[in-house]
């Protein structure tokens, strides 16, 4: 595994990406930021060596170097999930790879229902901590001591001073950003009422199918982190309607543009 990380990294610095200071996960929905960039360069993952292919439709597929402002991006529009047959290895391939292309930082999004009901639809979330109920974990099997120890402490997965800074700009924008416990359950499917149910009572604000295996590598790399859900669907169970890909995404949409601009001003003052 460790050679295929080498591998694709080696490919992607042949390709002009050269220190990229922060590294982008676009989730569901939110592609906006893609505006926000200087385009260097933009590559399909078909393309790229050992890379997985992102199987769901609204998810682009292309990795994106480029800036905003001064400081050197690398952006992934579409990330790769359990529910699509990927290994957890699979889906974290990409945060290795941008680490070792030299990341200092990175970003993630993603879309969840709101379990909270003080959260509602266009909610936009700061990730505070995290609960994983995927059946693996991105660590399992031998370590890659290059890339961490056996052991990683996950006391703080999400960095507090992205948090914070996340906080101050998005206040700046006249954007009030709540925070949250995300779940994350392997899907593809949404979840019952009783569900919803079980995952309050555990502790959690949020729930969706992403994100949790990147924050555990990023977390073994050493590698600081901020994610920010946007709240597509309200998960009441006494009162639960039918939701569909196609309202979540549309809903998605509504914040995105808030989102990308909270995460431009963010990166620029990092």
């Amino acid at each position: 595994m460790l050679q295929k990380i080498k591998e694709t990294a080696a490919f992607l610095a042949d390709k002009k990406i050269s220190n990229p200071e922060t590294g982008i996960v676009l989730g569901t929905g939110l592609g906006q930021f893609a505006d926000k960039i200087e385009v260097i360069t933009s590559i399909d993952y078909k393309d790229i060596p050992h890379f997985p292919l992102a199987t769901v439709e609204f998810h682009t597929g292309k990795l994106i170097f480029g800036k905003v402002g001064n400081k050197k991006v690398l952006t992934m529009q579409g990330r790769f999930h359990y529910y699509e047959g990927y290994s957890m290895q699979e889906i974290v391939f990409p945060i290795r790879v941008m680490k070792l292309l030299g990341i200092k930082h990175l970003l993630l999004s993603n879309a969840s229902g709101g379990i909270n009901l003080s959260f509602k639809k266009g909610d936009i979330i700061i990730i505070d901590d995290h609960i994983n109920l995927l059946p693996s974990n991105p660590l399992v099997g031998k370590n890659i001591d290059e890339l961490g120890p056996r052991f990683p402490d996950m006391s703080q997965p999400y960095s507090s001073r992205l948090n914070d800074l996340l906080e101050k700009v998005a206040k700046e924008q006249n954007l009030n950003l709540k925070k949250g416990v995300y779940v994350s359950v392997p899907g593809p499917n949404l979840e019952t009422r009783a569900e919803y149910r079980f995952l309050k009572t555990i502790g959690a604000d949020m729930v969706g199918m992403s994100t949790v295996p990147e924050v555990i590598a990023a977390n073994h790399m050493g590698l600081p982190c901020a994610a920010v859900s946007v709240i597509t669907d309200e998960c009441d169970p006494d009162n639960l309607k039918a939701v569909s890909i196609q309202e979540i995404i549309a809903t998605a949409k509504t914040a995105d543009s808030k989102l990308a601009s909270v995460f431009a001003e963010t990166i620029v003052r990092l």
